[in-house]
């Protein structure tokens, strides 16, 4: 077989890149620079942050109708709502609640919806519901929308101040807000915690009765004195005056001399009431930050903002500011995302740096020092050609963005080691190297690019995948595309530039064995028993095809003991607790909860250690300031404490330790101790929603689950998502009685709000401040419930009279809240994880559990699951649909290549052969099949079918030479070894920093795994199918020519 010529080789190429290069060496040095230069500088300028941005496509709607009951507010405004809404197709459900009083929408728009549809989406919906505004009740008090559910707050200070009132606090932290708001990169900085100014005129009812005066009464007056009414222009010959009428309240002195007349006495408002400045008792949200009451300063950062830069610049302000504020004003960070974003960076950036070096060694040690140099100096060209493309592209640094780097490293080596494998092997013959290039090119060129492209194809359903999942998870695409096909430029213009210069002058041993290549390069012992172990896989391919095809079988049957995942826990050291009471818990009752739970973590402290910080959240949960935090609703029975321990160790051990608590010494409390999550926030990861309309069939229905999720001993923490009625005093008043009286009800239910809680009555601006102007009982006067049949109605005509004498008092129970979805009631069962094992493997056994339950279903009442199986299987459909793209893609790409069907075929055959080492890799490593490893799967189908085109058409390059098919099937495999393995090699070698990452490892083992297997089948395998494959083929045709 002789060495074909290479001029007669290039004609096959319109136009040979590797030649041209050789030609222009200046020009090609020029932009290897360049490419260095601006690969360091886009580098030092790509956005960082924790996490990839995505969308959160969901909108809160919140009303507030003081009075109304749960089912009053469900029928008036909840429903209006949600059925105007249905209007709306991109809509994928509405879930909402309906509290006493309250109305909350929950707008989740379908995952395939795109991003940038969104905000058209919402003006959509405010338009909607605008359009009913008119239907609801007259007296609604507030209607909100908000979607700004993606803003983070990375970085969040505790500001606190001994002796200091809120009102006080908070002029110390608009200060430092205002000076945080200045820096570059930030996009808003908001304050939490804020305790609402009130002005408060407090006033008992006897003393109001005893003057003949009503709340009501009291309150009209207040309301009018405060109007702030028009009094009209003056045209004043050439001028126009505007009139000022004086008499509005503007300073407390103001409201003390309010005059009010009470018979015939002539007072001040001072002199019957006391008149003071407060606060909201209790407060309806507090926070406080190791048990001193604080506010916290959220700051926000611009999307694509340097978090690295933005906390240095922060850390300055803050240190500036501290040294401004008065003495006993302490500034002190809570969390901080710059200093977790570096210290992220830094581990992916020293895994990235090890498997360079993994890469870098495997080439060295496998082609040889000088062919090792070749390969090692084009991986840091490539890598900055992709830094610069990143830049261009707006794609920063974060978790996900990084380990595609990792992975694609692994892979961007390929094409480089083909090519240099080639030219050196091809100037071992005693080939000059201008025509060892130009030969490489001719020859691999096509075949590499084929193989790059089919394996970025591996990654088009990352790409096309239109959800939250996909969003979040793109960059994976993004840059293993743009690294690829890079390192197929690199291969064909930069390796033959450096091997021109770098590859050893061919020895005079090699050029008297170049008329004889063959026998040279491939008679040592190795290739020897190589060929002999080919070429009996060739001679027994009946046996190796079925070997395979059982092994196959036993990987796909070994499967199912895979467990399956979503996205796995966060690595950050926070532990988030939540306290969930009764719904009818008062605010004391939750804010004692959580003193209980901070006394306890006091102690544990002393005997463990010190932990970095704890902040507790009193009626409402933690302001996002990590990107997939699960966020909660205000609501006065529910607490959260958010703890920062020092280390993953010490997080365990705390975590633990909380776990035992709850179980044993708060029977009481429906308490969560959790992890942050990966990935779109999910929740409780084991869900079950019971919908339907009797309310009492679908508890009866939850109640039987929960059971039976009890009983499963993988699961803790099993609730309801909403439970027990809430109790009520109902005041049925006598109307006939009221009316003889001159006494209503809106006047007697003013009566109750002032006598038990506050009524706002008017407003008190100060400066750009509004400040509410409440009345209320003295404290002793409500404490109380009893006491209420015997409060005193004054009737229009100053008669005095006890409640009980035209009212019906007796207690009752209500649905304190009303979740639905769609429309309809729903009730959720839901559970946390106990141990190790995978919210999909658990919420299969609690689905076998209760099928016994799913067939006697009540008529009407349906069950759904819900959590981490839902979420994964939404991520699951939109890759998926990106599936035939995927194929669509192979087959074009390989027709182009291999302009046979039956070859195309052939490769496409051996994709699946990966899950043979990917399920026995997860297996053996005890690793979960998660949302990123199936991806990963995905992609290393390309990976493999990229090897399987190279043999494929080196064997179709020696049969047109002349070769028998045995003989190039075996010879061509032998040949193709060497690049194939240390591709492989360096694929999966370049893998092992990802396997410490919590979130990449499972994809990395998998990877590892699955190109492993399918690289020794390509070696042992893919000659035996070829064989079989081209008989078969050939006895086809003949047989036809026969029929013919």
């Amino acid at each position: 077989m002789h060495a074909p010529d290479p001029t007669e080789q290039s004609t096959l190429s319109h136009f040979n890149l590797s030649t041209w290069a050789l030609k222009n060496q200046a020009l090609v040095l020029y932009f290897i620079l360049l490419t260095l230069v601006g690969g360091i500088f886009a580098y030092t300028h790509l956005g960082q942050s924790e996490d990839p941005p995505f969308t959160f496509k969901v909108m809160l709607i919140r009303s507030s109708w003081p009075g109304a009951s749960a089912q009053e507010v469900e029928q008036q405004i909840t429903d209006k709502i949600e059925k105007k809404l249905q209007e709306i197709p991109s809509i994928d459900y509405t879930s909402s609640y309906s509290r006493p009083g309250e109305s909350v929408v929950f707008i989740v728009i379908r995952d395939n919806t795109f991003s940038e549809k969104i905000p058209e989406l919402w003006y959509q919906v405010r338009k909607k519901i605008g359009d009913i505004r008119h239907t609801f009740p007259s007296d609604l008090q507030s209607l909100t929308f908000n979607d700004e559910f993606s803003d983070v707050y990375g970085s969040l200070y505790a500001i606190t101040a001994d002796g200091m009132n809120p009102q006080q606090l908070k002029r110390q932290a608009e200060w430092v807000r205002a000076r945080l708001l200045k820096l570059a990169d930030v996009e808003k900085v908001d304050l939490f915690g804020e305790q609402p100014q009130k002005i408060i005129i407090e006033i008992s009812n006897q003393k109001l009765t005893s003057l003949g005066i009503t709340p009501a009464q009291l309150a009209q007056l207040l309301q009018q004195q405060n109007k702030v009414i028009g009094a009209g222009t003056f045209d004043a010959g050439p001028e126009r005056v505007r009139l000022d009428v004086s008499g509005r309240l503007q300073t407390l002195e103001d409201l003390q001399q309010l005059p009010i007349r009470a018979g015939n006495q002539n007072l001040t408002l001072g002199e019957i009431a006391t008149i003071k400045r407060g606060y909201a008792q209790p407060p309806a949200q507090r926070i406080r930050f190791n048990g001193t009451p604080t506010l916290l300063i959220g700051v926000s950062m611009q999307q694509g903002g340097d978090v690295i830069a933005l906390g240095k610049a922060m850390q300055q302000t803050i240190s500036s500011a501290q040294q401004q504020l008065p003495i006993g004003v302490q500034l002190q960070l809570v969390t901080s995302q710059p200093e977790i974003v570096q210290h992220s960076v830094h581990d992916f950036v020293r895994s990235l740096t090890e498997a360079l070096i993994i890469v870098l060694a495997v080439s060295l040690l496998s082609l040889g020092w000088r062919t090792g140099i070749v390969v090692a100096v084009a991986i840091p060209i490539v890598l900055a050609g992709t830094f610069l493309v990143m830049d261009w592209l707006d794609i920063g640094l974060h978790k996900i963005s990084l380990g595609a780097l990792i992975l694609a490293l692994g892979l961007l080596v390929d094409d480089a080691i083909i090519a240099v494998e080639m030219m050196a092997a091809k100037m071992e013959q005693g080939w000059d190297r201008m025509q060892a290039a130009s030969f490489a090119y001719t020859s691999t060129a096509m075949p590499m690019l084929t193989g790059t492209l089919v394996t970025v194809a591996g990654f088009l359903p990352i790409a096309t995948a239109v959800s939250s999942t996909g969003e979040y998870t793109r960059s994976i695409f993004q840059v293993s595309a743009i690294a690829l096909s890079l390192s197929w430029i690199a291969a064909v213009i930069v390796v033959p530039f450096l091997g021109y210069h770098l590859l050893p002058k061919p020895s005079a041993h090699a050029t008297e064995a170049s008329t004889h290549p063959q026998a040279a390069l491939y008679q040592t012992p190795f290739y020897l028993r190589l060929n002999r172990v080919v070429d009996w896989c060739v001679r027994h391919k009946g046996m190796v095809i079925l070997a395979t095809l059982v092994l196959f079988a036993l990987a796909m049957l070994s499967f199912s003991k895979v467990q399956q995942q979503f996205f796995p826990d966060s690595t950050r050291q926070e532990i988030v607790v939540d306290l969930r009471l009764a719904e009818n818990a008062s605010d004391q009752a939750t804010d004692a909860a959580v003193r209980q739970l901070e006394a306890w973590l006091q102690g544990w402290q002393q005997k463990h250690g010190k932990l970095q910080n704890v902040v507790a959240y009193i009626g409402s949960g933690a302001p996002r300031y990590y990107l997939p935090l699960d966020v909660q609703l205000p609501h006065r029975a529910f607490g959260q404490l958010v703890i920062l321990t020092n280390s993953l160790a010490q997080r365990e051990a705390l975590r633990n330790d909380l776990l035992i608590l709850f179980e044993h010494d708060f029977p009481q409390l429906r308490a969560s101790v959790l992890r942050l999550e990966n990935g779109p926030p999910v929740g409780f990861p084991v869900q079950f929603r019971v919908d339907g309309q009797d309310l009492q069939a679908i508890r009866s229905v939850a109640h039987q689950i929960a059971e039976t999720m009890q009983a499963n001993p993988h699961l803790r923490n099993v609730q309801l998502g909403w439970e027990e009625p809430s109790k009520v005093v109902h005041i049925d008043i006598d109307q006939h009685k009221a009316r003889l009286l001159g006494v209503n009800s809106p006047d007697i239910a003013q009566l109750l709000n002032t006598q038990y809680f506050e009524q706002v009555v008017s407003e008190f601006r100060e400066g750009n401040e509004r400040i509410d102007l409440v009345m209320r009982s003295p404290s002793e006067a409500h404490a109380e419930l009893s006491a209420l049949a015997q409060l005193t109605v004054l009737s229009q005509r100053g008669e005095r009279v006890p409640l009980a004498q035209i009212a019906n008092i007796y207690h009752g129970f209500e649905e304190g809240v009303i979740w639905r979805r769609n429309r309809v009631p729903s009730l959720t069962v839901r559970a946390h994880l106990r141990g190790n094992m995978q919210a999909p493997v658990v919420s299969a056994q609690v689905q076998q559990a209760i099928t016994p339950i799913l067939q006697h279903l009540p008529r009407g009442v349906t069950v759904e699951t819900g959590g981490a199986i839902e979420e994964a299987a939404k991520g699951a459909k939109s890759v998926a649909k990106g599936v035939p793209l995927f194929f669509a893609a192979v087959f074009t790409l390989l027709m182009l290549q291999l302009r046979s069907i039956s070859n195309v075929l052939l490769v496409v055959l051996t994709a699946p052969l990966g899950m043979i080492g990917i399920t026995f890799a997860l297996l053996l490593f005890n690793m979960p099949f998660g949302f990123v490893a199936m991806l990963g799967s995905i992609a290393l189908s390309g990976m493999i079918m990229r090897n399987s085109v190279i043999l494929v058409d080196q064997i179709k390059q020696d049969i047109a030479e002349g070769a028998s098919l045995e003989e190039a099937v075996v010879h061509s495999t032998v040949r193709r070894f060497r690049p194939i393995v240390l591709t492989a090699a360096a694929a999966i070698l370049a893998m092992i920093p990802l396997t410490r990452s919590v979130f990449f490892g499972p994809m990395a083992v998998a990877i590892m795994g699955g190109l492993a297997a399918a690289t020794v089948l390509t070696i042992l395998f893919v000659p035996a199918l070829y064989t079989f494959w081209a008989g078969f083929t050939t006895r086809a045709m003949q047989s036809r020519r026969n029929k013919l």
